[in-house]
Order: C-alpha cells, then structure tokens, then sequence
C-alpha cells in the first residue's frame, strides 16, 4: 500500500464508499415513486455520513424546503409569468401611509415613509397543499420570483437606493403579494400663495418602467389608502389621500401605460408661523405707528422709522430662505411684509416733511391763509389737536414789562416837552428827579427879577441852545423807543409764525397717523385673515 501512496485510513474509507454506493440503489427501489412528474409530488431522502462513525443516519427534508425546491424547479425569474405569451399580468397596487417625515418647500419634495403593496398572479407558482402537508401559503424571497418593474414616476432620489428585499408571500394557487417598506421622496409642486395659511396636493405616480399596458396592467388594489398606522406630523395635517389609475399614451410607443397615482393632501399648521411670523410681524407695523406719536423735538423720528424698516428687511430674507426660489406664486406673507415695508418707507419719508413743518422759522414765509383756514380750522377739533391760542406765560410776562417801560419812557417824554413850553412861557424846570418808583418830581421857580437888555439876549440865546438839546434828546429817545418797539414787534411776529408752523405740523403728524392706522389694519385683516379663509 505504501508503494501505491494510499495509506490504511484512505484504503478504510474507499472501502466504505463502495459498500455504500452498492447498497444505496436497493434502498431507491423500496421507496415509493410519485404517479406523475407534473403534479410536482416526489419525496427525497438525505443520507448524511459521519466520518467518525461507521453508522449512515438519514435525514429527511422539511415540507417547505421541498414545496419550494418544486416550484422553483426550472423557474426562470426574468420572463413574465405566464403560460401564454399574449396574457397580461395583472399588478393590484396597493398604499399603506406611515409618517409624512418631511415638506421641503424650498426644493419641493415631499419625504414620506409607506408600505407599497403590490400582488399579482403567477402561474408558475401553484401546487396541491394535500401533497405538501396542506401549506397553502409559503414565503419565498423576493430575488428568486419575477417582480414587476414598478417605479416612482416623480422620484426625487437617486434610483440606486434601492428598497427592501423582503419576502414575497405566494399562495397555492399562485397568487403572489410582495409589501414593500420604504421611504419615498417624491417631486411635489408647491403652490405658496397663501403661505403659511396654504394646502399642498402631492401626487406620487407608480407604474411599468418597460412593460406596457398589453403585456403589465396596473391598478388599484383598493380604493381607499391604508392609514391605520399613520403617525401624526407635527406640520403638517394629514387631510386626505385618493387614489386614481390613468392610462397614458408617451412619444416613444404606440402601446397604452397604465399608472397608478396617489393624491396626498396635507394643510399646514399655523400656529408655529402665527408665533414666530405673523404676531411680530403685527408688532412691528404698530411700532410704524408711533412714529407720528413721538414729538418732533424728541429727535428719535427718523431713528424708530429705520429701525422698524430694517427689522422687517429681516423677516423678509427669513421667509424667502424658506421658500422656493420660483416667480409663478407669491406668499401673503411675502405681500404683507412689502406692504408694511412700503407703509414703513413713506412714514420715514413723512416723518421728515412733518420735521421740516416743525422746524420753519421765521425766515420762511408765513404759514398761507387757505393753509391755515384748512389745518388750523375746525379740523384741529376733529383731530383733538389743542389750539394755541395764547402766548407762553413767561412771553406774556416780558410784554408786560416792556409795556411798563415804554409807558414810563413816554412819560419822561411828555414831561420834558411840558418843561420846555413853560421854558418859553418864562417858566424855567430846575431839576427833573426821577424816583426809584418811576415818579417824576419837578421843582418849579418864577423869573421874578427884571431882566436887562442885555439879558434878554443872552436869555435867548440860551433858551434856543436849551430848545436844541432838548430836540436832540427827544429825538434820539424816539429813534430807541422805535428801535425797542420795532425789535419786540419782530420778535412776536416770528414767534406767532414759528406757533403756526407747528401747529400745522402736529394736525398733520395726527393726520398721518390716522393714515397709516388705517392702512395698517386694511392690509392686516385683508391678507392675513380674509384672503385665507375665501382660498
């Protein structure tokens, strides 16, 4: 044995090899043979040899193993099931609707998780349940049965992902039902135009990939969408899914393609957008309005008019980079928030015109009649703008000194014109005392004494000396007492002007405000309130 290279193990177990192939064909014989080849009975018998034992124990195959190892015997997975080649497969589609994950509004797709169903019959997969232990129903993975080439017409993924190889259920008579776990996401057209107050129709579209309408048929399982599993979305209402089957005639074949389409209608909630867009929205447009609240001296005008302006800029850029990027629909939000920001631009613009009524001095023109006919009329009660009728007590207090003093001023006047008529009448004043209390005393004399030729013209001689200091004195006391006066005239007339012109800006500050008020409530119930509920 060593000379042949087989030691005495290897001779053991070619010896026992052969004694087991002479007795196999024996135990065949005894075994009970089927009646026909295609009612697809047989038995078999699975030998399984210990090499450390000399004994040959068998085994026999579960039922299941051997009902599938009889189906699948000459089963080819590519080609349709059916005997005849002008029969059409019949594809029941079917839609169980778990969760709706995800409304991207931005790239319009809508990701939902769902059960696809699909059955259909196979002729290929019958058999007799009495000859395999009455199993009607058998599991069968999905790689080694023909399925039908259904697709997601409006996919928005990538077709390389796949789905889940789960098994298909296959009934005696060769129904086949194959339920599909898988996540879809799905092109959706996303109408915006009453956003946040919108509904979204989303449709998915399945059917044939390459089989047409003769050779594939598709249609509804059922008409009613399965939702006793669905979980409720935190955005978005679930409020109805319909299913409808279309036939479509494409460019590339004359033969009908049978689909069938899911409608998904969903509703969005508001209650996230009415916190955090809409009320401060509303805020901030009443914030517009005390713009014309706020006095002109303040200096703070213009400042809350910008602010107000440039918040609203942000709440703009915040609600575009949520939606999409398209020109065929425009949001109400999007059209409230222009209009606010419009209303916002023209209060600025405004709150500059009404600074400018406020401050023209009195080198501007006085306020024109028909001017203030209109503002200061009776529109000021209208509009509970108070009239100033009356000068400021401190401007009422220097008129009344100044009064006190012209009055005293032209008392010395006229006291010194009386001093010089007597001066000429031979009466002469010798002194002129004035008081602290603005009294004037005069000490009168008589030229009693006899005057001389020569006196007489010395007398007159300084009499005119005396009638020319006094026209002078006169004189330059009238050019101050005009001046005084002239200025004082002046200084009333531009402060009577400077009060006009405030007046009329605070009528048309309130104005204004009743303006915008108006417009602010217009805009805010009409967008936000009537045009979503008449959609």
């Amino acid at each position: 044995m060593q000379a042949w290279g087989i030691t005495k193990k290897q001779l053991f177990w070619i010896i026992k090899m052969a004694i087991l192939l002479m007795v196999l064909p024996g135990q065949h014989a005894t075994l009970r043979k089927t009646d026909s080849v295609t009612d697809g009975a047989f038995f078999n018998a699975t030998y399984v040899l210990n090499r450390d034992s000399d004994d040959v124990t068998p085994r026999p195959v579960p039922d299941e193993q051997r009902l599938m190892t009889h189906i699948l015997r000459g089963y080819e997975k590519a080609v349709r099931p059916v005997q005849n080649a002008s029969s059409i497969v019949v594809v029941k589609m079917g839609l169980t609707l778990t969760q709706i994950f995800d409304m991207d509004e931005k790239n319009q797709v809508l990701v939902t998780n769902i059960w696809l169903d699909q059955e259909w019959v196979d002729e290929f997969l019958k058999w007799d349940p009495m000859k395999f232990s009455n199993i009607t129903m058998i599991r069968i993975p999905c790689h080694k049965l023909w399925l039908p080439d259904i697709v997601l017409y409006n996919n928005a993924a990538e077709y390389t992902d796949g789905v889940m190889l789960a098994n298909a259920m296959v009934e005696n008579n060769g129904n086949v039902f194959w339920p599909i776990p898988t996540k879809l996401q799905s092109s959706c057209k996303v109408d915006v135009t009453y956003f946040p107050f919108d509904d979204q129709i989303c449709k998915m579209k399945f059917g044939s990939w390459t089989y047409d309408g003769f050779q594939v048929d598709i249609t509804n399982r059922s008409t009613e969408v399965d939702l006793s599993n669905y979980v409720v979305n935190g955005e978005w209402v679930l409020i109805s899914v319909r299913v409808q089957r279309n036939v479509v005639y494409y460019t590339c074949c004359p033969e009908p393609f049978p689909d069938v389409t899911f409608y998904i209608h969903i509703r969005r909630r508001t209650l996230y957008y009415m916190y955090n867009v809409i009320f401060p929205c509303i805020m901030m447009s009443a914030l517009t309005l005390l713009v014309f609240c706020l006095p002109p001296d303040s200096g703070e005008k213009i400042a809350l008019g910008i602010t107000v302006l440039l918040a609203f800029s942000v709440f703009m850029l915040a609600v575009a980079e949520n939606l999409p990027e398209t020109s065929e629909f425009v949001p109400l939000i999007s059209i409230y928030l222009t209009i606010v920001m419009t209303l916002t631009s023209v209060s600025v613009i405004m709150t500059v015109f009404v600074l400018n009524l406020h401050h023209r001095g009195p080198n501007r023109n006085a306020v024109p009649s028909w001017l203030r006919n209109v503002l200061l009329g009776p529109l000021q009660d209208i509009l509970c703008v108070g009239k100033n009728d009356t000068l400021p007590t401190m401007h009422q207090g220097s008129r009344f000194l100044r009064n006190m003093s012209l009055r005293a001023t032209l008392e010395n006047i006229a006291q010194e014109l009386q001093n010089e008529a007597q001066l000429e009448n031979g009466v002469m004043a010798d002194t002129i005392v004035t008081d602290g209390q603005g009294t004037t005393l005069h000490n009168e004399t008589r030229c009693d004494v006899r005057l001389l030729p020569n006196d007489t013209h010395q007398r007159a001689r300084r009499g005119l000396q005396i009638k020319n200091l006094h026209t002078k004195s006169h004189e330059e006391i009238v050019r101050n007492l005009q001046s005084i006066l002239n200025k004082h005239e002046k200084e009333d007339r531009d402060y009577q002007i400077i009060q006009e012109w405030r007046q009329v800006a605070q009528v048309v500050d309130r104005i204004l405000f009743w303006i915008f008020l108006f417009g602010t409530l217009s805009s805010t119930i009409i967008i936000l309130v009537i045009a979503p509920a008449i959609k």
